[in-house]
């Protein structure tokens, strides 16, 4: 691997996911002011800029300022910093998308995007400031952004509606961006039950149940979740098929005889130590021959990257619970075989996210 001192041309730019081969100071400067560079992509979304250009554009920057309400310093403000990120172009005197963007809203990235978006900027950003104590003390200090009592961050959406809304959104979003991945690779031939552990609004369960007609699933979510899961199963027309389980995933037993128990964006929430306690229960619940599965970002075994996993790291350091972080293959694949699996395959995902699926089978008798 390249020096992190040795120099590159400052347009160099790392493949997709990658970390960068060498630190210039355009680089430097971008890391330097990231925070202000993300307030620019927020300011976008939030105001509608980028939706204005997709319907109306090219515009120019009068016209611009009128349609989103703004005053001449402000509207100059916003253009400076979402030109010069390449958010926009300027061509003459008049602004428009920047083609990735364009792209991105054609084959309906661009939605997700704007998920993603939201929920860095009304819940990750203030508790990243507490991403140093959070290290030093080995704890999510970052929650105390968040008011409230309960331990961890998703027990605390109770009290924060809106706040659980904006989680939701995303997490079905992130979950979308890869899913039909899952749904594709994950061959559930035979399988009539799966569990899906802490399922969310059920977007995997609903995915995977329309995918494999033969399949019941039973989604495992906090009571205090539970209606939302309800809600998005019954919208999907899908409540024969996909239950809801109210639980606590550590404290509760998992319903039995299950073919396939899945772990979506979970198991980068816990220690180490609670993923395998919760993957024992998994294998407690399968019957022989049955798989575990796993699928989340991942990062290498080698510790250097991508870059992705290891950004999305400081969120799940700072705040959702005390242990986590976006882990490599080999940490989930050490707490399969302690709790008790045998054979455990990675399957590689394709895209700009860094999603991967482990699937681990409990021995047939």
């Amino acid at each position: 691997m390249t020096s992190s001192t040795t120099a590159q041309p400052s347009g160099a730019q790392a493949a997709p996911g990658q970390p960068p081969h060498g630190l210039t100071m355009d680089r430097l400067s971008f890391i330097l002011f990231g925070h202000a560079a993300f307030q620019y992509l927020n300011a976008a979304c939030e105001l509608g800029l980028i939706e204005l250009l997709f319907a109306q554009g090219p515009l120019t920057e009068a016209e611009i300022r009128d349609r989103l309400e703004l005053k001449e310093r402000a509207g100059a403000i916003l253009l400076l910093g979402c030109t010069s990120l390449g958010l926009t172009v300027k061509e003459g005197s008049r602004y428009r998308a920047a083609d990735l963007i364009v792209a991105l809203e054609k084959d309906g990235t661009w939605p997700k995007i704007k998920d993603t978006v939201g929920f860095e900027q009304h819940i990750v950003y203030e508790g990243q400031a507490d991403f140093v104590d959070s290290l030093r003390q080995n704890t999510n200090v970052g929650l105390r952004r968040i008011p409230g009592d309960d331990p961890d961050l998703y027990h605390r959406f109770a009290g924060h509606p809106r706040l659980e809304d904006v989680f939701y959104r995303y997490m079905r979003s992130w979950s979308e961006l890869a899913n039909e991945h899952l749904v594709r690779k994950l061959d559930l031939t035979g399988a009539r039950r799966l569990l899906d552990c802490g399922g969310g609004d059920a977007v995997n369960a609903i995915a995977l149940a329309r995918h494999n007609p033969g399949l019941d699933v039973t989604v495992l979510e906090i009571p205090a979740s539970a209606k939302v899961t309800e809600a998005r199963i019954a919208q999907a027309g899908l409540a024969s098929r996909v239950s809801v389980h109210p639980c606590d995933m550590f404290a509760d037993p998992f319903p039995a005889d299950m073919d396939c128990v899945l772990f979506a964006h979970q198991l980068v929430i816990w220690t180490p130590e609670e993923n395998t306690a919760l993957l024992r229960k998994a294998h407690e619940a399968l019957r022989p021959g049955g798989r575990a599965v796993v699928f989340n970002s991942m990062s290498h075994d080698e510790g250097d990257g991508p870059l992705i996993a290891a950004l999305d790291s400081v969120y799940f350091a700072s705040l959702p619970a005390e242990g986590g972080m976006i882990y490599p293959w080999r940490v989930h694949e050490q707490c399969l075989r302690e709790a008790g699996f045998g054979a455990v395959e990675r399957m590689t995902v394709p895209g700009w996210t860094p999603h991967g699926i482990i699937v681990a089978t409990k021995e047939a008798l």
